[in-house]
């Protein structure tokens, strides 16, 4: 074990969650130990169990602080269009789930149902929901009311085709994001009082190849 460097319980905590962000993107969550955490930390178990009392309770803190970022990377604003605000949206998730596929295939597959993961999950859901509505041109309640059901079945969407696509990539990185471009745009179009998409150009023909399945 490298010599400790001493670190105020802060600094300290920020290293712990940056080594098992990194441990938990890099392996899949059952294959991540504590032991592995506390010696690429240079620190105790002991030290290590007084921040974070289990795997669990890490994982739980390593995906709330993604959560957090990518929402601060989320940037809706109300001059863009719909479409360029849902387009950099995705990019920047999309951006976190390649990078981090092992985490994010924990938080949906091997954690599913856990109530700690997905309230983080939700809340980051319902946030990203709440930030669309206040870009959105909203006639009035009702409007506003039959947006934000769409748009949350659509964030739900989202969140199972991108899942799917880290286990099995069937299509391009493109296409996963213009397909749910699409979906948005299709859920919301008969609820706003104009085109969502009225200016967005014909995509242009994909040249990247599908990645091969899993199965094959």
């Amino acid at each position: 074990m490298p010599p400790r460097r001493r670190l105020n319980p802060a600094d300290r905590r920020a290293q712990l969650l940056a080594v098992g962000a990194r441990l938990f993107a890099a392996s899949p969550y059952d294959d991540v130990l504590m032991e592995d955490v506390s010696r690429e930390a240079g620190v105790s178990r002991a030290l290590l169990y007084q921040h974070f009392p289990s795997k669990h309770a890490l994982f739980a803190a390593v995906y709330q602080q993604a959560a957090e970022q990518l929402l601060v990377a989320t940037r809706f604003e109300p001059g863009a269009s719909l479409v360029e605000q849902l387009t950099q949206g995705l990019d920047a998730h999309l951006d976190y789930f390649v990078a981090n596929r092992h985490a994010v295939l924990a938080a949906n597959r091997v954690l599913a149902g856990d109530p700690v993961i997905q309230t983080i999950m939700t809340d980051e859901l319902d946030a990203l929901r709440s930030r669309l509505l206040g870009v959105l041109p909203l006639a009035d309640e009702r409007v506003r009311d039959a947006v934000s059901a769409a748009l949350k079945a659509w964030l739900v969407f989202v969140q199972v085709v991108c899942v799917d696509w880290l286990t099995r990539e069937t299509c391009t990185r493109t296409e996963l994001r213009d397909t749910c471009v699409g979906a948005a745009v299709g859920a919301l179009r008969p609820l706003l009082p104009e085109d969502p998409a009225a200016d967005r150009p014909a995509p242009a023909p994909v040249h990247e190849a599908p990645y091969p399945s899993s199965g094959s």
